[in-house]
């Protein structure tokens, strides 16, 4: 198994792994956000390759905005994570927030924060096994004007 950071050459299998985790996403719109960000500063993306197969991705970034729970400021943000079933239950997932707590201490971050849909149970019990704790919860409106 080897951990690369993601580039140009490993843009397609980045965007079909994140496919399987937002099936409901365009190819399109997902390739072209991440060729965006392939050279950015604060954000980086890892992928899990295991021979030829491209199995998990951690998409990292660093937010100066608001963060839930942090109190200060840079943060590390875990954007997405994803490890194909067939290959979830051996520690990957946990391998690969390790790896943000690093990228995010060596880029100066005080903190590690992410998110999950409040019905997404299987992510909110992996943010918990892997040393996240609850920050808030909420439901968010909008309204047209």
């Amino acid at each position: 198994m080897n951990i690369e950071v993601f580039s140009t050459n490993t843009i397609q299998p980045l965007t079909e792994l994140a496919l399987e985790l937002w099936p409901d996403c365009s190819f399109d719109e997902e390739h072209d956000y991440y060729t965006s960000i392939v050279d950015a500063e604060t954000e980086i993306c890892y992928l899990v390759r295991e021979q030829d197969r491209y199995i998990a991705f951690i998409h990292l970034s660093i937010r100066t905005d608001y963060v839930e729970g942090a109190t200060e400021s840079p943060v590390a943000y875990m954007e997405a994570i994803y490890v194909k079933p067939a290959y979830q239950k051996r520690g990957i997932g946990r391998d690969l927030v390790r790896l943000g707590e690093e990228w995010g201490k060596n880029n100066g971050c005080h903190h590690f924060a992410s998110d999950a849909e409040l019905t997404n149970l299987a992510s909110i019990d992996f943010h918990r096994k892997t040393g996240f704790t609850e920050a808030n919860r909420i439901v968010c409106f909008i309204k047209d004007l």
